[in-house]
Protein backbone atom coordinates (compact mmCIF):
# COMPACT_ATOMS: atom_id res chain seq x y z
CA UNK A 1 0.00 0.00 0.00
CA UNK A 2 1.45 3.33 -1.01
CA UNK A 3 0.53 6.95 -0.53
CA UNK A 4 -1.51 8.17 -3.51
CA UNK A 5 -4.25 10.64 -4.50
CA UNK A 6 -6.68 9.05 -2.06
CA UNK A 7 -4.42 9.29 0.99
CA UNK A 8 -2.75 12.55 -0.07
CA UNK A 9 -5.78 14.55 -1.29
CA UNK A 10 -9.21 12.99 -0.79
CA UNK A 11 -8.67 11.80 2.77
CA UNK A 12 -7.27 15.14 4.07
CA UNK A 13 -10.15 17.07 2.43
CA UNK A 14 -12.72 14.76 4.03
CA UNK A 15 -11.03 15.12 7.41
CA UNK A 16 -10.92 18.92 7.07
CA UNK A 17 -14.69 18.96 6.44
CA UNK A 18 -15.23 16.85 9.56
CA UNK A 19 -12.93 19.12 11.58
CA UNK A 20 -15.01 22.12 10.46
CA UNK A 21 -18.07 20.42 11.94
CA UNK A 22 -16.18 19.81 15.17
CA UNK A 23 -15.26 23.48 15.39
CA UNK A 24 -18.95 24.32 15.44
CA UNK A 25 -19.24 22.53 18.79
CA UNK A 26 -16.32 24.34 20.46
CA UNK A 27 -15.90 27.65 22.25
CA UNK A 28 -12.63 29.41 23.23
CA UNK A 29 -13.16 28.47 26.89
CA UNK A 30 -12.63 24.80 25.99
CA UNK A 31 -9.00 25.52 25.09
CA UNK A 32 -8.46 27.97 27.96
CA UNK A 33 -9.19 25.17 30.43
CA UNK A 34 -6.34 23.14 28.95
CA UNK A 35 -3.90 25.82 30.06
CA UNK A 36 -5.54 25.95 33.48
CA UNK A 37 -5.62 22.16 33.93
CA UNK A 38 -2.49 20.82 32.19
CA UNK A 39 -2.47 17.31 33.68
CA UNK A 40 -4.65 15.84 30.93
CA UNK A 41 -2.26 17.12 28.24
CA UNK A 42 0.75 15.70 30.11
CA UNK A 43 -0.87 12.28 30.58
CA UNK A 44 -1.88 12.17 26.91
CA UNK A 45 1.57 13.12 25.60
CA UNK A 46 3.42 10.67 27.86
CA UNK A 47 1.08 7.85 26.83
CA UNK A 48 1.49 8.78 23.15
CA UNK A 49 5.20 9.51 22.97
CA UNK A 50 6.68 7.19 25.62
CA UNK A 51 4.39 4.25 26.39
CA UNK A 52 3.22 3.60 22.81
CA UNK A 53 6.70 3.30 21.21
CA UNK A 54 7.70 1.00 24.08
CA UNK A 55 4.65 -1.21 23.41
CA UNK A 56 5.49 -1.29 19.69
CA UNK A 57 9.07 -2.38 20.39
CA UNK A 58 8.01 -5.18 22.77
CA UNK A 59 5.45 -6.51 20.26
CA UNK A 60 8.01 -6.42 17.43
CA UNK A 61 10.45 -8.42 19.59
CA UNK A 62 7.96 -10.97 20.96
CA UNK A 63 5.78 -11.68 17.90
CA UNK A 64 7.64 -13.48 15.08
CA UNK A 65 7.76 -11.23 12.00
CA UNK A 66 10.12 -10.21 9.22
CA UNK A 67 12.62 -7.45 10.14
CA UNK A 68 11.05 -5.01 7.65
CA UNK A 69 7.59 -5.67 9.08
CA UNK A 70 8.92 -5.13 12.61
CA UNK A 71 10.40 -1.76 11.61
CA UNK A 72 7.13 -0.80 9.91
CA UNK A 73 5.17 -1.65 13.07
CA UNK A 74 7.45 0.51 15.20
CA UNK A 75 7.15 3.40 12.74
CA UNK A 76 3.37 3.23 13.18
CA UNK A 77 3.88 3.34 16.96
CA UNK A 78 6.14 6.41 16.86
CA UNK A 79 3.81 8.46 14.65
CA UNK A 80 1.50 11.04 16.26
CA UNK A 81 -2.27 10.75 16.46
CA UNK A 82 -3.98 11.52 13.17
CA UNK A 83 -6.81 13.98 12.47
CA UNK A 84 -9.22 11.04 12.40
CA UNK A 85 -8.65 10.70 16.15
CA UNK A 86 -10.20 14.15 16.58
CA UNK A 87 -13.27 13.11 14.59
CA UNK A 88 -13.65 9.84 16.51
CA UNK A 89 -13.31 11.73 19.82
CA UNK A 90 -16.00 14.17 18.70
CA UNK A 91 -18.39 11.39 17.71
CA UNK A 92 -17.62 9.47 20.94
CA UNK A 93 -18.55 12.50 23.06
CA UNK A 94 -14.97 12.81 24.29
CA UNK A 95 -12.98 15.96 25.03
CA UNK A 96 -12.57 17.49 21.57
CA UNK A 97 -10.46 20.47 22.64
CA UNK A 98 -8.01 18.15 24.37
CA UNK A 99 -7.90 15.88 21.31
CA UNK A 100 -7.11 18.73 18.91
CA UNK A 101 -4.41 20.00 21.29
CA UNK A 102 -2.78 16.57 21.67
CA UNK A 103 -2.78 15.96 17.91
CA UNK A 104 -1.18 19.33 17.19
CA UNK A 105 1.45 19.13 19.93
CA UNK A 106 2.40 15.48 19.34
CA UNK A 107 2.64 16.09 15.58
CA UNK A 108 5.18 18.87 16.10
CA UNK A 109 7.20 16.87 18.67
CA UNK A 110 7.36 13.75 16.50
CA UNK A 111 8.93 15.71 13.65
CA UNK A 112 12.07 15.49 15.79
CA UNK A 113 11.55 12.10 17.50
CA UNK A 114 10.58 10.01 14.45
CA UNK A 115 14.00 10.26 12.68
CA UNK A 116 15.81 9.20 15.87
CA UNK A 117 13.49 6.32 16.82
CA UNK A 118 13.08 5.07 13.24
CA UNK A 119 16.84 4.87 12.79
CA UNK A 120 17.20 2.99 16.08
CA UNK A 121 14.58 0.49 14.86
CA UNK A 122 16.37 0.10 11.51
CA UNK A 123 19.69 -0.52 13.25
CA UNK A 124 18.23 -3.01 15.72
CA UNK A 125 16.12 -5.09 13.34
CA UNK A 126 17.90 -4.65 9.99
CA UNK A 127 21.41 -3.53 10.85
CA UNK A 128 21.18 -0.39 8.76
CA UNK A 129 20.47 3.32 9.03
CA UNK A 130 18.61 5.79 6.86
CA UNK A 131 18.58 9.55 6.62
CA UNK A 132 15.02 10.24 7.69
CA UNK A 133 14.16 13.91 7.92
CA UNK A 134 10.57 15.07 8.04
CA UNK A 135 9.99 18.48 6.45
CA UNK A 136 9.09 20.65 9.43
CA UNK A 137 7.42 23.47 7.49
CA UNK A 138 5.22 21.23 5.33
CA UNK A 139 4.32 18.98 8.28
CA UNK A 140 3.20 21.92 10.40
CA UNK A 141 1.38 23.39 7.39
CA UNK A 142 -0.51 20.13 6.92
CA UNK A 143 -1.51 20.09 10.60
CA UNK A 144 -2.71 23.68 10.26
CA UNK A 145 -4.70 23.18 7.07
CA UNK A 146 -6.35 19.87 8.00
CA UNK A 147 -6.83 20.35 11.74
CA UNK A 148 -6.42 23.87 13.14
CA UNK A 149 -7.84 26.04 10.34
CA UNK A 150 -11.17 24.16 9.94
CA UNK A 151 -11.67 24.14 13.72
CA UNK A 152 -10.98 27.88 13.94
CA UNK A 153 -13.40 28.56 11.07
CA UNK A 154 -16.10 26.50 12.78
CA UNK A 155 -15.57 28.26 16.11
CA UNK A 156 -15.64 31.67 14.40
CA UNK A 157 -18.90 30.81 12.66
CA UNK A 158 -20.38 29.77 16.00
CA UNK A 159 -19.37 33.08 17.58
CA UNK A 160 -20.78 35.21 14.77
CA UNK A 161 -23.83 33.14 13.78
CA UNK A 162 -24.66 30.91 16.78
CA UNK A 163 -28.07 29.80 15.53
CA UNK A 164 -26.73 28.86 12.10
CA UNK A 165 -23.82 27.02 13.73
CA UNK A 166 -26.22 25.07 15.95
CA UNK A 167 -28.20 23.88 12.92
CA UNK A 168 -25.07 23.11 10.92
CA UNK A 169 -23.56 21.11 13.78
CA UNK A 170 -26.46 18.65 13.66
CA UNK A 171 -25.90 18.18 9.94
CA UNK A 172 -22.10 17.91 10.13
CA UNK A 173 -22.30 15.35 12.95
CA UNK A 174 -24.28 13.00 10.70
CA UNK A 175 -22.07 13.91 7.74
CA UNK A 176 -18.97 13.05 9.76
CA UNK A 177 -20.26 9.54 10.46
CA UNK A 178 -21.15 9.07 6.78
CA UNK A 179 -17.75 10.34 5.58
CA UNK A 180 -15.91 8.14 8.07
CA UNK A 181 -17.85 5.06 6.97
CA UNK A 182 -17.19 5.93 3.32
CA UNK A 183 -13.46 6.33 3.93
CA UNK A 184 -13.26 2.91 5.59
CA UNK A 185 -15.27 1.32 2.78
CA UNK A 186 -13.04 2.86 0.11
CA UNK A 187 -9.91 1.71 1.93
CA UNK A 188 -11.23 -1.84 2.15
CA UNK A 189 -12.28 -1.88 -1.53
CA UNK A 190 -8.97 -0.48 -2.70
CA UNK A 191 -6.90 -3.02 -0.76
CA UNK A 192 -9.33 -5.96 -0.98
CA UNK A 193 -7.10 -8.22 -3.09
CA UNK A 194 -4.09 -7.67 -0.86
CA UNK A 195 -5.84 -7.75 2.51
CA UNK A 196 -5.45 -11.50 3.17
CA UNK A 197 -1.70 -11.28 2.59
CA UNK A 198 -1.41 -8.18 4.74
CA UNK A 199 -3.32 -9.78 7.62
CA UNK A 200 -1.21 -12.94 7.50
CA UNK A 201 2.00 -10.90 7.67
CA UNK A 202 1.14 -8.49 10.42
CA UNK A 203 -2.39 -9.13 11.72
CA UNK A 204 -1.47 -10.27 15.25
CA UNK A 205 1.04 -7.47 15.76
CA UNK A 206 -1.37 -4.77 14.56
CA UNK A 207 -4.25 -6.02 16.70
CA UNK A 208 -2.02 -6.14 19.78
CA UNK A 209 -0.55 -2.69 19.11
CA UNK A 210 -3.95 -1.06 18.61
CA UNK A 211 -5.78 -2.72 21.49
CA UNK A 212 -2.92 -2.30 23.97
CA UNK A 213 -2.48 1.35 22.93
CA UNK A 214 -6.15 2.08 23.58
CA UNK A 215 -6.04 0.23 26.90
CA UNK A 216 -2.90 2.05 28.04
CA UNK A 217 -4.34 5.45 27.09
CA UNK A 218 -7.62 4.72 28.85
CA UNK A 219 -6.27 3.23 32.07
CA UNK A 220 -3.36 5.68 32.40
CA UNK A 221 -5.84 8.56 32.29
CA UNK A 222 -8.23 6.67 34.58
CA UNK A 223 -5.52 6.04 37.19
CA UNK A 224 -4.54 9.71 36.86
CA UNK A 225 -8.12 10.54 37.91
CA UNK A 226 -9.02 12.38 34.72
CA UNK A 227 -12.71 12.73 33.95
CA UNK A 228 -14.55 10.33 31.58
CA UNK A 229 -14.41 12.70 28.59
CA UNK A 230 -10.64 12.95 28.94
CA UNK A 231 -10.28 9.18 29.36
CA UNK A 232 -12.17 8.56 26.12
CA UNK A 233 -10.13 11.23 24.33
CA UNK A 234 -6.72 9.94 25.42
CA UNK A 235 -7.63 6.31 24.69
CA UNK A 236 -8.59 7.30 21.15
CA UNK A 237 -5.65 9.67 20.68
CA UNK A 238 -3.13 6.99 21.68
CA UNK A 239 -4.92 4.22 19.77
CA UNK A 240 -5.49 5.98 16.44
CA UNK A 241 -2.16 6.74 14.82
CA UNK A 242 -1.44 8.85 11.75
CA UNK A 243 -1.44 5.99 9.24
CA UNK A 244 -0.99 8.37 6.31
CA UNK A 245 2.26 9.68 7.79
CA UNK A 246 3.45 6.12 8.50
CA UNK A 247 2.77 5.23 4.85
CA UNK A 248 4.60 8.34 3.66
CA UNK A 249 7.67 7.39 5.72
CA UNK A 250 7.77 3.68 4.83
CA UNK A 251 6.62 3.72 1.20
CA UNK A 252 7.82 7.24 0.39
CA UNK A 253 10.98 8.15 2.30
CA UNK A 254 12.28 4.59 2.88
CA UNK A 255 10.81 3.18 -0.37
CA UNK A 256 10.11 -0.18 1.26
CA UNK A 257 6.66 -1.68 0.45
CA UNK A 258 7.09 -4.40 3.11
CA UNK A 259 7.52 -1.76 5.82
CA UNK A 260 4.31 -0.12 4.64
CA UNK A 261 2.19 -3.23 5.34
CA UNK A 262 1.71 -2.55 9.11
CA UNK A 263 0.57 1.02 8.37
CA UNK A 264 -1.91 -0.24 5.77
CA UNK A 265 -3.46 -2.84 8.09
CA UNK A 266 -3.38 -0.49 11.08
CA UNK A 267 -5.17 2.24 9.13
CA UNK A 268 -8.04 -0.19 8.53
CA UNK A 269 -8.17 -1.89 11.92
CA UNK A 270 -8.01 1.29 13.99
CA UNK A 271 -11.27 2.44 12.43
CA UNK A 272 -12.96 -0.72 13.73
CA UNK A 273 -11.85 -0.02 17.29
CA UNK A 274 -12.65 3.65 16.65
CA UNK A 275 -16.29 2.78 16.01
CA UNK A 276 -16.29 0.67 19.18
CA UNK A 277 -14.99 3.72 21.06
CA UNK A 278 -17.80 5.82 19.60
CA UNK A 279 -20.41 3.34 20.83
CA UNK A 280 -18.83 3.17 24.29
CA UNK A 281 -18.35 6.93 24.57
CA UNK A 282 -21.95 7.68 23.58
CA UNK A 283 -23.23 5.12 26.07
CA UNK A 284 -21.06 6.70 28.77
CA UNK A 285 -22.31 10.17 27.84
CA UNK A 286 -25.91 8.99 28.13
CA UNK A 287 -25.24 7.69 31.66
CA UNK A 288 -23.36 10.82 32.77
CA UNK A 289 -24.51 13.60 30.40
CA UNK A 290 -23.30 16.50 32.52
CA UNK A 291 -19.53 16.60 32.22
CA UNK A 292 -17.05 19.45 32.17
CA UNK A 293 -14.47 18.31 29.62
CA UNK A 294 -11.22 19.65 31.00
CA UNK A 295 -11.76 20.14 34.68
CA UNK A 296 -9.58 17.82 36.70
CA UNK A 297 -7.19 18.01 39.56
CA UNK A 298 -3.72 19.22 38.73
Amino acid sequence: MEANVFTAVILPIALAIMMLGMGLSLVPEDFQRIRKYPKAVSVGLISQLVFLPAIGFVIAKVIPMQPAIAVGLIIVAICPGGPSSNVITYLAKGDVALSVTLTAVSSVITVFTIPVLANLALQHFMGQTAAIALPIVSTIAQIFLVTILPVVLGMTLKQIFPELARRLEKVTSKLAIALLATIILLLVIREWNRLPGFIVQVGVGVVLLNTLAIAVGFYTSKFSKLNPAQQICIAIEVGLQNGTLALAITAGLLKNPDMAVPAAVYSLFMNVTGFMAIVYGRKLAAIAPVRKPLESKV
